[in-house]
C-alpha cells in the first residue's frame, strides 16, 4: 500500500483552504455590504452606500484631489466624479482651490460631513464590539493582523 504524497496533500490542503477562505469573504463582503448601507444611511439619508468609503479615505488622507482620491479607493474617476458631485449636494463634502495648483481642485469633509462620518463610524463600532464581544482579545488581535496582511496583499497586486 502506498503512503499518500505529502506534496499532493499539501497542495490539496492550500487549496481547500483558498477556496473556504474565498467562500467566507464572499459572505463576509456581502454582510459588510449590507451593514455599509445602513452606515452610509446613517451619514445622510440620501447618501449611496458606496460613497462611505470615498468619506473615509478623505477622513483618512485629508484633501485629495480627485485622481488621488480615486487611485485610493481603487475606483475610476467618472465614478468617483459623480460620487463626489452627489457628496457635494448633501453637504458632506466640498470642493476647494488647491493651494499648491490654483487651476486645480482638491476635495475635503465639510465639518458637517466629517461630524456626521465619525457618529455612523462609532454606531458602526459598537455593531463589532457588540458582534465580538465573546471573542477572546488574541483571536481579535490576530484576526487584525490577518485582514492588515490581507489587504496588503491586494495594495501590493494593484501592479
Amino acid at each position: 500500500m502506498n503512503a499518500p504524497d505529502p506534496v499532493d496533500e499539501a497542495v490539496a490542503q492550500r487549496t481547500r483552504a483558498i477556496h473556504d477562505m474565498e467562500e467566507q469573504l464572499s459572505f463576509l463582503w456581502r454582510r459588510a455590504r449590507a451593514n455599509g448601507n445602513k452606515v452610509a444611511k446613517q451619514v445622510h439619508p440620501d447618501m449611496e452606500p458606496g460613497a462611505y468609503g470615498l468619506l473615509a479615505a478623505l477622513q483618512r488622507r485629508g484633501t485629495l484631489r480627485l485622481t488621488e482620491l480615486a487611485a485610493e479607493i481603487g475606483v475610476g474617476k467618472p465614478s468617483v466624479s459623480r460620487q463626489v458631485k452627489m457628496l457635494e449636494e448633501l453637504g458632506v463634502l466640498a470642493k476647494v482651490a488647491d493651494p499648491s495648483d490654483g487651476r486645480a481642485q482638491s476635495i475635503t469633509l465639510t465639518p458637517a460631513g466629517a461630524r456626521q462620518l465619525a457618529a455612523a463610524q462609532t454606531s458602526r463600532q459598537h455593531v463589532f464590539q457588540d458582534l465580538l464581544a465573546d471573542w477572546p482579545d488574541e483571536e481579535l488581535l490576530s484576526l487584525a493582523a490577518l485582514l492588515t496582511k490581507l489587504n496588503g496583499s491586494y495594495l501590493n497586486d494593484r501592479g
